[in-house]
């Protein structure tokens, strides 16, 4: 396929190192963009169980008033697409949309089919098992995370409950978060990968080829020229001056061209004296 030395050595490492570069950039960026969702998960879970434990005691003294005003300032942050709480049944309670106050959520959508798939509503999830990544009808990719509120001891003792201390779940903190911050640093961090796999890429093909040339290609290139005074009948041309395996080559090229003009000497001396005794 290729004809010349330099192509057959230079154009194998290049797809090699090219190879390399390209499925250690996609391994490493799958790594670190599954190691950023988890950790924005991880925050959206944190913050979950912080506004969770923030309308507890409201929650305890059916405080409706605070309670709505706690959904009210955290849907008012930046970045927050929704905040809700619904109960057992589905039926929304709080929601920092108050159009959506009092429907029943959907059990089939993605938020709640987790916990509703099988014949019995399962009590609990993991940290992962509660996050759902969607677009939202406003066009925002949503991070959302669906914590249970759980039936505490302090809940179904209190007066103003009416709850079985046997109903684990009374209802669930539905919250969104936009993703466009994630999107943002997944993209500079796509970016940034791009570039330094391009200089890795073309720092080490080039110093490659730069070794190749200086060790290989050169000297090599000496030797041709070498052999080829040799072989116009220079026997005095000198080897060129290298050292290891070239050197060793271009000595024995000498030695077998001393040894080619010794023998065609000897053999010119056979001749002239067979001449002059046919004479």
């Amino acid at each position: 396929m290729f004809k010349s030395l330099t192509a057959r050595a230079i154009v194998p490492v290049v797809v090699a190192v090219t190879g390399f570069v390209i499925v250690s950039s996609i391994l490493l960026y799958s790594h670190m963009k599954n190691d950023l969702i988890n950790d924005a998960v991880s925050y959206e879970t944190d913050l979950a169980d912080t506004i969770i434990r923030s309308t507890r005691y409201a929650m305890l003294k059916s405080d409706r008033e605070t309670l709505r005003n706690i959904i009210d300032s955290v849907g008012a942050q930046e970045r927050m697409e929704h905040v809700r709480i619904f109960n057992k049944k589905g039926l929304v309670m709080f929601s920092e949309d108050h159009n959506e106050i009092n429907r029943l959520v959907d059990k089939n959508a993605a938020g709640c089919v987790g916990c509703h798939a099988g014949p019995v509503p399962a009590a609990s999830l993991g940290v992962m098992q509660q996050a759902r990544r969607y677009v939202n009808e406003k066009g925002v990719e949503v991070i959302a995370i669906t914590a249970p509120v759980y039936n505490e001891p302090v809940c179904f003792t209190a007066d103003c409950h009416f709850h079985s201390a046997n109903q684990k779940v009374l209802g669930t903190l539905d919250l969104g978060v936009s993703s466009a911050p994630l999107q943002k640093a997944l993209s500079l961090m796509r970016s940034r990968l791009m570039i330094f796999s391009f200089l890795v890429l073309i720092l080490t093909i080039g110093g490659v080829c730069a070794l190749l040339r200086r060790n290989v290609f050169v000297p090599l290139r000496e030797i041709i020229e070498f052999t080829a005074a040799v072989r116009n009948g220079n026997i005095n041309a000198a080897p060129p001056p290298h050292t290891g395996e070239l050197k060793a080559l271009a000595d024995n090229v000498a030695v077998v061209a001393q040894r080619l003009q010794k023998a065609e000497q000897e053999l010119e001396l056979a001749r002239n004296s067979v001449r002059q005794k046919s004479g």
